[in-house]
């Protein structure tokens, strides 16, 4: 049935009621006037899904305009008011507001050194509701924040005394953990994040046999892991990489890796638009979670090798050194579920070719850190994860000095001086 059908247009009584039917005088005329009103609602019901379906892109642009210039204008009445450039410029200097909130350093150190994590802190407040909101460069300046917010939280978290305020102080913090989450959560709708592990026994990683009517699989047969024939049936090997999140109205103590370990792979998702600063604080502030210094973390390089990139970026022997937020670390207890995301992290930090090369030599300490602290620790899947990542660190590294060493003979080559040639003298016949 239409539900169109009885509908008319001004809130009027439908065309059924009795008072309505007996007062018509020609039911013919009637009901070609009912007709007449069907057709015209489901047009302007047909016109209403195609506004919804092509909104107008400039209505969009200038709504998001607006809300990101709002969320900048409530930013700045929290904020130190000395900022260079002031944050009212990035809100009506610019078409794009988010985005140049994004890219600002100052904002960027000035909130990171500003938050506090409490139930009532306004930045974590404004953190919370940005998030929120629907706009996706909104969203991506709060990601930008999230390795700034960890640290912090994990930090005091792991460090606080008997007479420290217990977590209940750091509500602000988990409030934003917690939105991350939640997203995230609906985002994967139930569905455990998996992986596909190519049959190695296969000729390539696009081949796949045809299997005939006399290859049955048997289930009782022991397939011989030194024969050199293709498996005719092979099984497809699917690897668990996060199992279905479970919806969290709270920080519990048993959660609280999973939690920030997602906030963490949000971040890690949007990392190729993230400033070089948020990656350059979180390098640091893993070497510090690792907190690991000993020998062994120089174990795959020369002598020199890593004490000169230290040296170049200002970081003393236990990883820290000089960053852009201010903050420091602490050793924290690195489960599995907060490592993963950890070791994709720095692993683009490490080897993404558009990256700041002090992002890339920040990198390379942190890594070399949670090896040491894995090492000691006799953790198999860290071990072998961050030794990985050492050794194509090192490739790079060797490729690079390759490629200088033969620029640099080119160039030396070049300005030889070299004998001058006598002219060729070419013999014509006449």
């Amino acid at each position: 049935m239409d539900p169109h059908r009885n509908h008319m247009p001004g809130g009027s009584p439908p065309s059924s009621s009795p008072s309505t039917a007996s007062s018509s005088p020609n039911p013919t005329s009637s009901h070609h006037h009912h007709h007449h009103h069907h057709t015209t609602n489901n047009n302007g019901h047909n016109n209403q899904q195609q506004q919804q379906q092509d909104p107008d892109p400039m209505h969009s642009w200038y709504e998001s305009v607006s809300k990101a210039r709002s969320r900048i204008h409530l930013l700045s009445s929290l904020l130190p008011p000395n900022l260079s450039p002031p944050l009212s410029s990035l809100a009506d200097d610019s078409d794009n507001p988010a985005l140049s909130l994004l890219s600002s350093h100052p904002t960027y150190s000035a909130l990171s050194s500003s938050l506090s994590g409490s139930p009532h802190d306004p930045l974590c407040h404004w953190l919370y509701d940005t998030y929120l909101s629907s706009d996706p460069h909104l969203r991506l300046v709060v990601l930008s924040f999230v390795p700034t917010v960890s640290n912090l939280y994990l930090s005091l978290l792991h460090s606080l005394s008997s007479d420290s305020p217990t977590s209940s102080s750091l509500a602000g913090f988990e409030a934003v953990l917690l939105s991350l989450y939640s997203a995230e959560t609906k985002s994967r709708n139930g569905k455990p994040l998996l992986v596909s592990i190519p049959d190695l026994s296969l000729p390539s990683l696009y081949h796949t046999p045809r299997r005939s009517s006399s290859d049955k699989p048997n289930p009782y047969a022991n397939p011989n892991p030194y024969s050199t024939k293709p498996n005719p049936n092979p099984r497809p090997s699917v690897g668990l990489i996060s199992p279905p999140l479970e919806p969290q109205t709270a920080v519990r103590s048993t959660k609280r890796a999973t939690i920030v370990g997602v906030a963490l792979d949000c971040y890690y998702k949007q990392i190729s638009q993230m400033p070089a600063w948020s990656k350059l604080d979180f390098c640091r502030f893993a070497a510090d979670w690792a907190g690991q210094d000993c020998p062994c973390k120089s174990e795959f390089d020369g002598p020199d090798e890593i004490a000169e990139e230290m040296g170049d970026l200002g970081i003393s022997e236990n990883g820290s050194g000089g960053g852009s937020s201010g903050a420091k670390g602490a050793r924290i207890p690195l489960p599995w579920e907060l490592l993963q995301p950890v070791l994709r992290i720095l692993g683009h930090c490490l080897l993404a070719p558009l990256n700041a090369e002090e992002v890339r030599d920040s990198a390379s300490v942190a890594v070399r850190c949670l090896y040491a602290r894995a090492s000691h620790e006799l953790v198999p899947q860290v071990i072998l994860a961050t030794r990985s990542l050492i050794q194509l660190d090192k490739r790079a590294h060797e490729s690079a000095r390759a490629a200088v060493a033969a620029a640099a003979n080119v160039g030396s080559n070049s300005n030889t001086p070299t004998k001058a040639k006598k002219p060729e003298i070419l013999l014509m016949s006449k």
